[in-house]
This record gives structure tokens, sequence and C-alpha cells, in this order.
């Protein structure tokens, strides 16, 4: 009876290895016809790629008004790069003889025609603030180009002006038609900027214009005054002067990396 049951545990410990071995064989054979499946099993789609982002620019908001690309190029990069430092400017066009008055945030507060020096040029001429008018030479009456703090003042008759260059006795202020061949207040009111040369340098404003926009600009705080040039570009003038546009044709070009060796 011993002997028998003896027997009978070796073999089913037998048969049961046995079964143990069929399984891993049939196993493997499962693997091995699935293994190609596995290699060969298609990636999935990569994910579309995210577009590229562009950063926000911001420019100066003329409204209605349609002013010359020198004077939009110049008024959107003060507003875009911060130049102002969040105080209001204004804007001198010469060629087209105009001024912008902004706020700090780059909304125009209002336009107006002007009259410049009547000399074309961007710089002033050495001296030319220390000679009394009769003297200064009429290749001398320029409108400086460039950057400026606008600094409220007094002039000789006691009337107040708006310094735009102190050491060249440069300022912005109400027109004067006191010399009636000069035909002042015709020239602000003609229809082009042809005739809007006739000053000595100084800009002359209508004085509804001086007395309730610029004067109360300058007054509520820092102004800076940016005197676009005429026989030289933005970029010449202006330091840090970029344009906007292209800036944003920069930004949004999509980036493109060299596989040059690679092949």
């Amino acid at each position: 009876m011993t002997r028998f049951r003896k027997k009978s545990a070796i073999g089913s410990r037998a048969e049961f290895i046995e079964a143990l071995q069929k399984a891993l064989v049939v196993g493997a054979l499962a693997l091995l016809l699935a293994l190609p499946l596995l290699v060969n099993k298609p990636a999935p789609p990569a994910p579309p790629a995210a577009p590229p982002l562009v950063p926000a620019v911001m420019r100066a908001d003329f409204g209605e008004h349609g002013p010359s690309a020198d004077a939009r190029s110049v008024a959107d990069w003060v507003v875009d790069s911060g130049d102002n430092g969040s105080m209001s400017f204004v804007v001198v066009d010469k060629k087209d003889a105009r001024v912008y008055v902004f706020n700090p945030s780059g909304r125009l507060r209002d336009t107006s025609p002007a009259l410049l020096g009547s000399a074309r040029g961007d710089d002033s001429a050495p001296g030319v603030g220390d000679k009394p008018l009769s003297r200064v030479r009429p290749d001398e009456r320029t409108t400086p180009a460039g950057r400026f703090m606008a600094k409220l003042g007094m002039n000789a008759k006691g009337e107040d002006i708006v310094w735009i260059d102190y050491g060249a006795a440069v300022s912005m202020h109400r027109v004067r038609a006191t010399v009636r061949s000069e035909r002042r207040l015709q020239r602000l009111a003609s229809a082009t900027p042809d005739d809007n040369r006739i000053s000595y340098g100084c800009v002359n404003l209508p004085v509804a214009f001086y007395e309730n926009i610029l004067k109360p600009t300058v007054q509520a705080g820092s102004t800076v005054i940016y005197v676009l040039p005429e026989t030289r570009r933005p970029a010449t003038t202006f330091a840090s002067f970029y344009d906007v546009d292209e800036r944003l044709k920069l930004a949004e070009r999509p980036s493109l990396t060299s596989t040059h060796g690679l092949h």
C-alpha cells in the first residue's frame, strides 16, 4: 500500500512537470508569434506642434487721424518700448508741420498744425541760443531734432512758453501774428505744410491748442518731446529706436533648425 502511494506521488509529480513544460513551450510559441506585431506596431502620431508665441506689440492710438509714416513709426516705438517712461509725450513732425500730444499710455489727446524753423536741418547752430534774434542768420533758423524734456518757462516778454531746448532758445509757444507780412495765422490755416516754415526755430501753435492741450499736459507732469528729423532717419536720431512692424515680422517668422551635415 505504501509503495503504491509512493508511485502515485511520483507519477503525479512527473505529470505536473510535463504539463508545466508544455505550458512554457506554448507560452514561448505565443510570445514568438506576437513579437513581430509588438516590434512593428506603429508609433502613435505626434501631437500637433503648438503655434509659436508671438510677443504682443503696443502701438500709439492716433484715433481717426492719419499721421505720416515717420510720425506713426516713432510714436509706436515710444509706446512699445516704454521710452516715455509712463510720461505724456509730444511728437513734432517737421516734414508734415504737425504736432501730436499723447497721454502716458499713447492715446492721442489732440493734434494741430504748427509753424517751424525756416531753415531745413536737424541741429542747432553752435551758440545760436546766445544771439539776439536780429543776429541769427537765415541758415541758423532750424528746429533741432531729438528727444527733449519739456519745461514750462517764460520768455523775455513775460509770456509762458514750453521749452524744448533751453540752451538753443527753442520753445513751443502761442503763434504771434505781430509781423503782418509773415502771415503766420494764414500759414497755420493753409491746407498743406509747404508754407509752415517761417520761425527762427521755435514751434508756433494755435492759441487754443497751446492753452487747452499742450500747456495743461506739461503742467500735469513730466512730458517728453520727440522732434522728428528731416535730414536723417529716426534711427540715427533716437538711439534705441526700432521699427515695431519689423520686430513683429521677426517674431512671427518660423524658427528654422539647420540640418547641414546630418544627412
